[in-house]
């Protein structure tokens, strides 16, 4: 046999896929683990199926893993796929749109049979007619091969047929030169009590790696140069993780004890889960019965001196929306985090959205502005995630952290920060007072117009609490017309000023030309990488991004009068360009997109080249 060749390649984007029994996290992720060893830059999509236990070749059963990886600049899971590893009918029917014209589909032809065709809609087997032509199809019998290498195993049926995963990965790592190490130690110590599926998972990941180097339908394989980091220690990271490291840090830095109160709801679960194991730093998490008892446990927590957090998505956001409003209103220190999916109701529950800002600005009963931070990536929801603690403690505020599915789920290089350089994160309780003097709970900072935070039980600072209006100063209650709209003012004063301590805005590209991209939230990667492709054909085009949704940064009206045109993409209806466009009162566009996914940076592209060549209409 003619030896292989080995193409260099600066970029590849892969996508598993396949029935949700069939591995497809386990077999994406553990390809991001020996991506990070092989130091390229990556991002991820995971893709689940919403449905819990949807039959099996069904394709709204169809669990992917889409990985973007490179030696260059990596900012998005990838607009079209390189390799498609489809394990069964369905898992093709879903996915080829998702395949570039001349990409490969690598299929389990051993899952193409009757009863899985008709599944999945098929009125023919695709892999007999042409629907497939303009496609390299690379046909593996992986369920044979798979059953035939653990002949002698002591595994069952299903348990050898469950194993399959292992053998694509073992190619797919062959395929594209990763190293096998870090997936045979995982297997190692993940079945390290179960000899017989860690012998038979290690065998097949061995097999599959070697039958690339074997089989006559491969003449070369793919090789990715390292990319160019900036120096440092880095981990491949999910945004769940990061959001919980940053919440974690931020206990540390401030003294507080974290406490995480919570309903178990997709994508927030993640939260909840990560967050128990770190009770070695004293922290406390309570799942809740419901969405309403888990806010009203943060409220507790943050009246008793502690750092508290509460997560969920939309539905439990709409659910917990009075007791924000009475967290609003006793000002008391407390982060929200809603991790976006697709609504309204359970809508697309697996899928990822943008669509709650507008219910996070204004979905609460009264005027009841509150600061809304929104990280951009998988590994700026550490940052995010201390930026929120440290508003809500500095001013005495709730605060809401608008994530969303897949940041939650997406993985990325992440440089792990010098705890020594984060910003300060100063802590002042009410002190005991020894006077006859009436404690004053409502007399305000002068610079942030934060109320004082009195620990309960601590002496002389007794003093009511609840949703009744408060009396400006004092804290009783109060029904006075005027004191009422003060009281309302300076809330919203205490959120304007917010505005106050943030940096300066970074404009990516030019400074100043033809059009200015907005963006907020996981939208960074698509429009930073658009802005590239426009910059690199001569278009005068730059971008700017919003981790502060509100209030909005102070520099942002005098950055976008420097452009002609104004356009703003969300995975919204367009929420973010009402308000832009309420506030300044600017001609600002809209650029939608609603299908549970990513926004593909080629469709950023079209659009600003249309605006710009004068075919697009105010949106």
């Amino acid at each position: 046999m003619a030896p292989k060749t080995v193409e260099s390649i600066a970029e590849a984007t892969i996508l598993f896929a396949g029935d949700s029994g069939d591995g497809m996290q386990l077999t994406g992720s553990q390809f991001t683990l020996a991506t990070a060893y092989a130091m390229n830059d990556l991002a991820t999509l995971p893709d689940f199926p919403a449905e819990i236990r949807a039959p099996a070749g069904t394709t709204y059963g169809v669990s992917g893993f889409q990985l973007h990886f490179g030696s260059v600049n990596i900012q998005t899971p990838g607009d079209e796929v390189d390799l498609l590893v489809a394990m069964n009918p369905a898992a093709l029917k879903v996915n080829l749109e998702r395949v570039r014209k001349g990409g490969s589909v690598l299929v389990n032809t051993s899952a193409f049979e009757k009863r899985s065709l008709d599944l999945a809609g098929y009125e023919e087997d695709p892999l007999e007619n042409d629907s497939l032509d303009g496609y390299q199809v690379i046909r593996v019998e992986l369920t044979k091969l798979t059953r035939e290498a653990l002949k002698d195993s002591p595994l069952n049926q299903k348990e050898i047929d469950r194993s399959k995963n292992m053998f694509a990965l073992g190619l797919a790592l062959w395929l594209y030169s990763r190293p096998v190490d870090p997936a045979q130690r995982w297997i190692s110590q993940k079945f390290a009590k179960k000899p017989a599926i860690m012998e038979a998972n290690l065998h097949l990941l061995k097999k599959g790696y070697h039958y690339g180097e074997t089989t006559e339908q491969f003449v070369s394989r793919f090789e990715v140069d390292p990319a160019s980091l900036e120096p440092g220690r880095y981990r491949a990271i999910q945004g769940v993780h990061a959001l919980a490291l940053g919440l974690l840090a931020a206990s540390v830095e401030s003294g507080l004890p974290l406490f995480y109160g919570s309903y178990p709801i997709t994508p927030a679960s993640d939260l909840l889960h990560t967050l128990s194991r770190y009770k070695h730093f004293g922290v406390m998490t309570f799942q809740a019965e419901d969405e309403i008892a888990a806010v009203g446990s943060a409220i507790g927590a943050a009246f008793g001196g502690s750092l508290a957090v509460t997560g969920t998505s939309g539905p439990g956001v709409a659910l917990k929306a009075e007791a924000i409003g009475l967290a609003h209103i006793m000002e008391l220190p407390m982060v929200i985090v809603n991790m976006q999916r697709g609504g309204p109701s359970t809508g697309l529950p697996t899928k990822t959205e943008q669509s709650d800002l507008l219910q996070a600005m204004f979905g609460r009963n009264g005027d009841s502005s509150i600061p809304i931070v929104a990280p951009s990536t998988p590994g700026d929801c550490f940052e995010a995630a201390y930026e929120a603690a440290r508003i809500a403690v500095t001013y005495m505020t709730p605060v809401i952290l608008l994530s969303d599915g897949y940041l939650a789920n997406g993985s990325a290089p992440w440089l792990i920060p010098d705890v020594s350089k984060l910003p300060p994160f100063p802590v002042q309780f009410a002190k005991e007072s020894l006077s006859d003097e009436e404690f004053r709970p409502y007399v305000r900072n002068k610079e942030t117009l934060a109320r004082p935070w009195a620990k309960p039980g601590t002496k002389g600072l007794e003093h009511r609490i609840g949703g009744l209006e408060k009396q400006d100063g004092t804290g009783n209650v109060s029904y006075d017309a005027g004191n009422h709209e003060t009281m309302t003012r300076l809330r919203e004063e205490k959120t304007d000023r917010v505005a106050r301590d943030l940096p300066p805005l970074e404009v990516y590209g030019k400074t100043e030309g033809d059009v200015l991209i907005i963006g907020w939230g996981s939208t960074r990667g698509s429009i930073e990488a658009a802005t590239d492709r426009l910059l690199a054909a001569g278009r005068s085009v730059g971008a700017v991004h919003l981790r502060h949704v509100n209030p909005l940064p102070l520099d942002l009206k005098s950055i976008c009068d420097r452009f002609t045109h104004l356009v703003v993409p969300e995975l919204n209806n367009g929420q973010m360009v009402r308000i832009l466009r309420d506030r300044f009162l600017l001609p600002f566009q809209s650029l939608t997109k609603i299908q549970g996914r990513p926004f593909p940076a080629g469709e950023i592209v079209s659009f600003v080249e249309s605006m710009i060549d004068g075919h697009t209409d105010n949106g």
